[in-house]
């Protein structure tokens, strides 16, 4: 039993950090007393100072601790170099799970630089997010539908379109989000053209076929037309673009020109 002690104690010596994925005031207080500890969780009711917002549900727990690890290191939070111990309730409802982890900025999230690197606001790229995944989810009359959200820089990603049909959206003040909208949107998906969203939500035009200049983009192969355009725009805009794909009902992500997730929404 002396060995084993050993063993556990080897595996958390000067061990830095504790980032916590639970959302539990005492729990962080309690691990606060003796570590430099950050609450990694969606919501912070009860103000934690050192926070991450973890904005959707992971279903792959490494990409959790990456994203909770970039978040970490763009708050200031901690270092390169330094040994974190990532805590999670992965098998019950409470902690039972702790993972050793070296801090590597080069390896950083690419999902956070998405939702809090991009020039949209984070909390309109989770509701078109959400909207997607929705959609994916139900369809249209219990058919499948595929629809692009082009998210930030309207403006440029105007100039970079046309319109194929009248503007749904013309001198309106809607945004993403609201619930009635998202029935509008989601109505209006079962025709051509892209959704253009603005930084702040507001839904500037539907039926917009994208005209990116860049062509030759490599994206997994597959994939049609819709996913090249939403590739396209982001490596020429500061747009992001988040597409429901018609073939296979996936939800895929892109950022400056790369696909950053792929989320089936059956299993989401």
């Amino acid at each position: 039993m002396t060995e084993t002690k050993e063993l556990l104690q080897e595996l958390v010596a000067d061990v830095d950090t504790v980032l916590l994925f639970y959302h539990n005031r005492e729990l962080c207080e309690k691990y606060g007393e003796v570590v430099n500890t950050i609450l990694a969780s969606k919501k912070n009711e009860f103000d934690y100072e050192q926070y991450v917002e973890i904005p959707i549900d992971f279903r792959d727990t490494a990409e959790l601790f990456q994203f909770g690890i970039s978040g970490a290191l763009s708050n200031g939070y901690v270092t390169d170099g330094e040994s974190v111990i990532c805590a999670t309730p992965l098998f019950g409802s409470e902690v039972d799970s702790f993972t050793r982890v070296v801090v590597e900025s080069e390896r950083g999230s690419k999902l956070y630089d998405f939702f809090f690197g991009s020039r949209a606001d984070q909390s309109v790229i989770k509701a078109t997010l959400e909207l997607a995944i929705g959609l994916g989810k139900s369809g249209q009359k219990g058919e499948p539908v595929g629809a692009l959200f082009s998210i930030g820089n309207a403006g440029t990603v105007m100039n970079s379109s046309r319109s194929l049909s009248y503007n749904p959206f013309d001198q309106s003040h809607v945004h993403v989000g609201d619930p009635l909208v998202d029935v509008m949107l989601k109505e209006f998906s079962r025709l051509d053209g892209a959704f253009i969203i603005s930084d702040a939500g507001k839904v500037v035009s539907a039926y917009q076929y994208l005209e990116p200049s860049i062509t030759d983009l490599e994206i997994p192969k597959g994939l049609g037309t819709r996913h090249s355009a939403a590739a396209a725009i982001t490596s020429e805009t500061d747009a992001v673009t988040i597409v429901l794909s018609e073939g296979d009902g996936h939800v895929r992500g892109f950022k400056n020109g790369d696909l950053v997730f792929n989320i089936d929404p059956k299993k989401y």
